[in-house]
């Protein structure tokens, strides 16, 4: 089980309700928490109401960040192995639960307002019409995306290195 900075949070809490509860009426200690099961909360995660998100079992879990969606492109910079699957990249990067066919299908989707204009934010997704399929990237914020099809694998260029821009959508989890 895969635990959160919020569920180590909470089971450090619990660990030590449980610790003090068994004590009974006297002087109580709890018991110390193990150092795996304490994270901080920083002011980033209760900024973004997207942090964590619960799975259909009630789990919550962290969710994917800008920074980890373009960590992702870059830790496979070069490779071939998403050829002809750009749409699958950009799920996997951000850790999508929402799957689309492709990344046409994603742009013409209710997944999120489509934007024509303006410079995409660093971790949106780029589309293109360059097929019947579409093709999909992550913006870097710079005017630049993290794409495959780039000489043949995933790599790093600017917007216009693709013709037939379409636009921008916000990058998420969901």
């Amino acid at each position: 089980m895969r635990l959160t900075k919020l569920s180590k949070t909470v089971a450090a809490l619990a660990l030590a309700a449980a610790a003090t509860a068994g004590a009974g009426f006297g002087t109580a200690t709890a018991a110390p928490v193990p150092a795996d099961l304490v994270s901080t909360i920083t002011a980033a995660d209760i900024a973004d109401p997207t942090a964590v998100l619960p799975d259909e079992t009630g789990t919550v879990t962290a969710a994917q960040t800008v920074e980890g969606a373009i960590t992702w492109y870059k830790s496979r910079n070069g490779s071939t192995a998403y050829e002809g699957y750009c749409e699958k990249a950009a799920r996997l990067a951000w850790d999508r639960t929402t799957h689309h066919a492709s990344a046409i299908e994603h742009w013409q989707s209710s997944d999120g307002a489509r934007h024509t204009t303006g410079t995409p934010p660093r971790g949106a997704f780029v589309f293109w019409n360059i097929s019947a399929y579409g093709h999909v990237g992550i913006a870097d914020g710079n005017g630049g995306v993290w794409a495959t099809s780039v000489n043949g694998a995933i790599g790093h260029v600017k917007q216009g290195y693709f013709a037939n821009y379409l636009g921008w959508k916000p990058g998420n989890s969901n």
